[in-house]
């Protein structure tokens, strides 16, 4: 198989990123650029391009994008970038360019993530033998996908489970529900978890409290909640941790997940220990008849800064 250096692209609502990676490479030199710096894919792809040698110069790639790749064209779901895949490597000179969703490259790097890159929330041990694999995870937007033993190898499996219609546990997030569906009509689970999914919650805890105010960004709520200096922040990220119980069960449930569920994406990394002592787990089990079932599931947050790249590299390496 002829050894290409290739270009690797995690493509999210705010940021895109990228990194080369040639035979052998087991680590990434990642740049960040913020998309609204560039008015296309291609611009911000070439705008990394350009600070390479002529000589360390791709030849492929494989991007991860945060929107449904269902064939030639794609338009990206949290940013104003459409573009065709072909086109796109056409323009960059490209032999061949893989484009997925980004929780199909998240999925796609638990087979290769070590110990170090994930920490386990719950005491469950691991599942010999998986078969099933879920992975979801909050970001700018809600990302679930599944990956699936066929043989000796891993197929992902796609999806667009964040825009499910997300289901209260209880009468607090009954209430919770009922001022979002007043603002958006429908409220998808991508509603509460995400960053803006977080500003939702806590501004719905606000309305509650008939103390409404202006919206408060989800970094400021974050680093509230982790100081424990504001009640309604430390609420408002217990109550997405809880709903992202929830939806991990039911992501679990559905797929038959039964080898585990990874959690990615960039928020509740960065929650650290508050996370493994919120109630996630216990939601993630509270399934009445189905908490036997649930309970023998492993549940894992990964820690990995670049898990997509990981994954990238599998898919452009097999290829």
């Amino acid at each position: 198989m002829k050894r290409t250096r290739f270009l690797l692209a995690d493509v999210g609502g705010t940021n895109a990123r990228f990194a080369v990676v040639g035979p052998g490479d087991r680590t990434f030199a990642v740049k960040n650029l913020r998309g609204d710096e560039y008015p296309s894919l291609f611009d911000a792809a070439e705008a990394f391009l350009g600070d390479l040698p002529a000589c360390e110069r791709p030849t492929a790639g494989a991007f991860a994008v945060a929107s449904p790749v269902r064939g030639d064209k794609v338009a990206m779901t949290n940013r104003a970038w459409t573009f065709s895949i072909s086109e796109l490597q056409r323009r960059l000179g490209f032999e061949r360019l893989h484009v997925v969703n980004d929780f199909v490259a998240a999925a796609l790097s638990v087979p290769h993530l070590e110990p170090d890159d994930v920490v386990q929330i719950g005491t469950t041990g691991p599942i010999p033998d998986p078969k099933v694999i879920g992975v979801l995870g909050p970001g700018t937007g809600l990302g679930v996908a599944g990956l699936i033993r066929v043989g000796g190898a891993w197929v992902p499996l796609a999806t667009e489970g964040g825009h499910a219609t997300m289901s209260p546990f209880d009468d607090r997030e009954s209430e919770i529900l009922a001022v979002l569906r007043r603002e958006f009509g429908h409220v998808s689970a991508e509603r509460l978890l995400s960053g803006q999914g977080l500003s939702n919650i806590h501004s719905a805890l606000g309305k509650l409290e008939g103390q409404a105010s202006e919206p408060v960004e989800p970094e400021a709520i974050t680093a509230g909640a982790l100081e424990g200096t504001d009640a309604r922040m430390v609420e408002a990220v217990e109550i997405f941790c809880l709903m992202l119980g929830t939806v991990a069960s039911n992501v679990a449930l559905t797929l038959g997940a039964r080898g585990g569920i990874y959690i990615a994406g960039g928020i509740v990394p960065q929650l650290g220990r508050m996370f493994e002592t919120s109630g996630f787990r216990q939601r993630f089990e509270d399934k009445g008849r189905f908490r036997g079932y649930l309970a023998a599931i492993p549940t894992f947050v990964i820690i990995h800064d670049a898990a997509a790249f990981v994954g990238l590299r599998s898919l452009a390496e097999a290829s």
